[in-house]
């Protein structure tokens, strides 16, 4: 028989920064705390699950058809900004250096992981840019190779489309996942972004 504890471990490990230790760390607070705070947690998580759903337009997570941001009157629908998962649009969102709209691709291109350009939004992203006609076009990709690769790929996709394709600059370390940086860097990032050099077809 399994060790129950073990199992709470093994599954707190598959969350995203969590290593073995801290897995421990939080299975062990977990079982510390009174019952009842363990069962509010997990039925808050399952509520949250239940009442969550994605944005039909930007695909970021939203408890109605539009999310927030999307309702908005206030924010700039001349810029999207395309990033990688609803964790990034939060990174930026808290730089406060922002003022447009977003897309979530959900993932980046990565043929060695199975994952195309159908398993992303990109066809959705195409259809907003005909029926939106936006300015610019921000790709807040991070720096891995795999995101290097979709913002190039993005670049020419939409490079008739008369509109400018800008990335963050290179403030960002190399490798790093955008939900990870500092709003100081970011917001940098944001401010001082860069257009695309295509190259020759």
């Amino acid at each position: 028989m399994n060790n129950p504890l073990e199992e709470l471990v093994n599954a707190l490990c598959r969350l995203p920064t969590i290593g073995p230790k801290s897995a421990w760390r939080l299975a062990l607070h977990l079982m510390e705390q009174p019952e009842e705070e363990a069962v509010a947690l997990g039925e808050t998580i399952i509520d949250v699950r239940k009442k969550l759903t994605r944005c039909k337009v930007c695909f970021n997570f939203s408890v109605q058809e539009l999310c927030s941001i999307c309702q908005s009157t206030q924010r700039d629908k001349s810029h999207i900004c395309v990033v990688e998962k609803p964790a990034d649009i939060f990174a930026i969102e808290k730089s406060g250096r922002y003022r447009g709209v977003y897309h979530v691709l959900g993932g980046v291109l990565s043929p060695l992981n199975g994952i195309g350009i159908d398993k992303l939004k990109i066809a959705e992203l195409g259809e907003r840019i005909e029926s939106e006609a936006p300015q610019e076009l921000i790709l807040a990709l991070g720096s891995s190779a795999d995101a290097e690769t979709t913002a190039l790929y993005l670049a020419r996709l939409f490079k008739k489309k008369n509109l400018r394709v800008t990335r963050l600059a290179r403030g960002l370390p190399a490798g790093m996942e955008l939900e990870y940086a500092d709003q100081i860097t970011l917001g940098q990032a944001l401010n001082e972004r860069i257009d695309i050099i295509y190259g020759e077809e």
